[in-house]
């Protein structure tokens, strides 16, 4: 695609990348009083069934997905016009979501201005590594690997270590602003949890939100892996990488179901959002139904993203993604494989 052609993409989108107020409030209103209601009805139906208790949780937990994507939007301060409205119910929605806002988005915006960049790797991203760069690691490196992109591991323990780790420390270096931020998450979460374990007692209250943490954070990790791990995915080294390339060829169209698309606030249109972040989660669709080039984009389906799960190593040789069966013979010769194929990449040297 040429500058020219980008840069007219770029002019199409840009209509859309201003919030409706009445739209916000409007998405705010249908998603936090439906979860609060099954919260409270999770909370009521303990006397009669725990099956069903779990199953307004699993329900629940989709309406912590879809506040997610508010929280998300607010980072990027495209839910609200006013800057001060954005962080307000961006804190909101970070105690609802065990998110702190300042920190995830400043993370959040760098993974925007590196995604798909093989010399930028490393913050808010999921961890990829190329094949020369696996074949080329200790086996404690490739053990690391191998555990940390195990599904068992990824959707499993992820969430646990997003909720209770990663969320609530700083990060080394982290700004004055950032740093209470996370506090102000932190202290706002226990007091808010402490008060419910007091109304509702300890046990009730483990019995309803866990299940809803769980699968909201593990449906979560679940959404932000698959958008950037399709097997044509886009990955280039700085010299050559393009912003509008890596939003486009970079990330999928995730064409989920109606409802589903809706729970997860039309997220799956992530090409649009990567080229303009500053689209709301309400408008993405109409970006892409009215810009016949972002229809091009790599469109996986629920069936398809599955897939995605045997792509563990990008090969920069073929530009697609392999699995470990894939480099298994490498291994045993790595030299040779090292040898032809650094050239492409200055990522391992750095």
């Amino acid at each position: 695609m040429s500058k020219q052609k980008q840069a007219q993409l770029r002019k199409n989108v840009a209509p859309f990348a201003t919030s409706d107020t009445k739209a916000s409030i409007k998405q705010l209103i249908n998603t936090l009083f439906p979860f609060f209601l099954l919260w409270f009805l999770a909370y009521q139906s303990l006397s009669i069934s725990m099956w069903l208790t779990l199953g307004l949780a699993v329900i629940a937990s989709g309406f912590v997905i879809r506040i997610f994507i508010i929280f998300h939007d607010c980072t990027h301060m495209s839910f609200f016009q006013n800057k001060r409205a954005n962080r307000i119910v961006g804190n909101i929605t970070g105690i609802i979501t065990l998110f702190a806002y300042e920190k995830w988005k400043r993370d959040h915006s760098i993974h925007h201005a590196t995604s798909s960049n093989l010399d930028k790797r490393g913050t808010g991203d999921v961890w990829v590594m190329t094949v020369d760069e696996y074949v080329a690691a200790s086996f404690w490196g490739r053990l690391s690997y191998r555990l940390y992109r195990n599904p068992l591991v990824m959707f499993g323990l992820g969430p646990i270590y997003l909720y209770l780790i990663s969320n609530r420390f700083n990060r080394k270096g982290a700004k004055r602003k950032e740093r209470f931020n996370t506090y102000l998450i932190n202290i706002s979460i226990v007091l808010l949890y402490s008060f419910m374990i007091w109304v509702v007692g300890w046990q009730a209250f483990l019995i309803i939100q866990l299940p809803i943490l769980f699968i909201a954070g593990s449906l979560g990790i679940w959404l932000f892996y698959v958008q950037h791990q399709f097997e044509d995915s886009y990955f280039e080294n700085e010299d050559e990488w393009d912003y509008v390339k890596a939003a486009v060829d970079g990330s999928s169209y995730y064409k989920l179901p109606k409802v589903m698309e809706w729970i997860t606030g039309s997220i799956g249109y992530h090409h649009v959002h990567h080229l303009s972040p500053r689209v709301p989660n309400y408008k993405l669709e109409q970006a892409h139904e009215s810009t016949p080039p972002l229809q091009q984009a790599t469109t996986i389906t629920l069936a398809s993203s599955l897939q995605s799960l045997r792509f563990r190593l990008y090969d920069e040789a073929s530009r697609s993604f392999k699995s470990f069966k894939d480099v298994k013979e490498l291994l045993k010769k790595p030299d040779a494989h090292v040898k032809i194929n650094t050239r492409r990449s200055s990522f391992q040297e750095k």
